[in-house]
């Protein structure tokens, strides 16, 4: 009987997941299933001890529940511990690892498939909430000159700046502070491209030869992305790659095997 996998979330139907866990197992010789569950949202913690009680070897976890798979995890790895959120739930005889591999997914897009360089580079995130708290630690590690964390609620930005000072250079303001450089990075890692609009910061504030990413990802170009080529970007893309790689973590940690993301990309890209 092959190893059973599913992501939970709700709602779940738009997850491409299934296809993506299915071409790593083809690609390494796994014999698991995968599956697209949609949680009721007042039953989280029912819902994964059933999973664990029917025998399911691990799970993807996807908005809303990132923070309760954190507050349900047996134990954490020092990514979730950093992050505050679980994506990634591994079996243990009594319970769920909780894990986190959004962080990793991102800067192996960023630094593997559009050879963006990290290390000395001014960056801008625009966002403080879950999703950027989850790659912060990742993105210090590769050694920026430092970050810059916008978000709408200035305090937000300073708290979360405050909590990884520890790692690097790290302030936080308001969309409406400070812009003192520009930057060669801008992360939007806020819900405004679920709304087809762009935050509200200023132009002028990408380098020329800067790079622009959108952590949200959809079928056509976000509204953040076509506003970074607007200000010239040389690269300008959305997070398609990044779901790729951390689902790639994710298959590691289940499997110990690691698939080739590259094609995969190269696949969903020409079809």
């Amino acid at each position: 009987m092959s190893d059973k996998y599913a992501v939970l979330g709700n709602p779940v139907k738009h997850s491409i997941s299934p296809q993506i866990h299915a071409e790593f197992a083809r690609q390494t010789g796994q014999d698991i299933s995968y599956e697209k569950l949609e949680v009721p949202l007042d039953g989280f913690a029912e819902f994964i001890a059933s999973l664990h009680k029917k025998g399911y070897k691990g799970m993807n976890v996807t908005l809303p529940f990132k923070e309760q798979a954190f507050q349900l995890s047996e134990s954490l790895s020092a990514a979730a511990e950093h992050a505050g959120a679980v994506n990634t739930l591994i079996r243990t005889p009594t319970g769920w690892r909780g894990d986190n591999t959004d962080g990793v997914g991102l800067v192996r897009d960023l630094t593997k498939n559009l050879s963006i360089k990290l290390k000395q580079k001014k960056i801008l995130i625009l966002g403080a909430g879950g999703a950027v708290r989850g790659v912060l630690e990742p993105i210090l590690r590769e050694g920026p000159e430092h970050i810059h964390i916008a978000n709408r609620t200035a305090e937000k930005a300073i708290a979360l700046a405050e909590k990884f000072k520890q790692l690097g250079t790290v302030i936080g303001t308001g969309l409406d502070g400070s812009f003192e450089d520009p930057y060669d990075l801008i992360i939007n890692g806020t819900a405004a491209s679920i709304k087809g609009i762009v935050p509200t910061i200023p132009d002028g504030l990408l380098k020329p030869d800067g790079a622009a990413y959108d952590m949200f990802y959809a079928k056509e170009p976000t509204a953040f992305v076509e506003w970074a080529k607007q200000q010239g970007a040389a690269i300008a893309t959305d997070g398609f790659g990044m779901l790729i790689e951390q689902a790639a973590e994710s298959f590691y940690l289940w499997r110990l095997k690691r698939p080739d993301t590259k094609k995969l990309l190269n696949q969903f890209l020409t079809n």
